[in-house]
């Protein structure tokens, strides 16, 4: 029984060394995710911008099209201009910022299309393969998991 507390443990400090290990270091976010929110999926790619901020933006849903077989846009954005951005371009997070002290990235806001709602954002990553994307609005907020897309 001793045996297996140790290895069970062992295990779990190493998934948390290992998300540690990755907070460690800004770049660390770059890369290709899957969203699933309330039962929609959705594909987002995290880039380094030439100023040193991260933009993350939407490359894939799951229900692109409507029952017309139209592209669905992004109609619920509270700019107007971006109504009729496709789903599957949506940009959700633009200036995202590394904090090397926190260990996160963060101050920036981050857009739902699904509500048309802007939310404050900290992003840190919760193991090897899932952030943790925490938004929220006057302290009341919501956090999702992105599961990294194995390349």
């Amino acid at each position: 029984m001793k045996k297996i507390i140790f290895t069970l443990m062992c295990v779990l400090m190493a998934i948390s060394s290992s998300a540690q290990d990755l907070n460690s270091k800004g770049d660390n976010i770059i890369g290709e995710y899957l969203s699933i929110k309330d039962g929609s999926k959705s594909k987002i790619r995290i880039s380094k911008e030439s100023n040193g901020t991260y933009t993350a933006q939407v490359f894939w849903v799951e229900k692109a099209y409507d029952a017309n077989g139209n592209k669905r846009k992004d109609t619920k954005n509270p700019d107007k201009n971006l109504r009729n951005v496709d789903l599957d371009k949506v940009i959700l997070i633009k200036g995202l910022k590394y904090d090397a002290k926190g260990k996160e990235w963060t101050d920036t806001k981050i857009y739902d299309p699904g509500s048309g709602k802007i939310y404050s954002v900290d992003i840190e990553f919760k193991d090897a393969k899932t952030l943790k994307v925490y938004g929220n609005i006057l302290g009341i907020g919501k956090t999702v998991y992105w599961t990294r897309i194995e390349e």
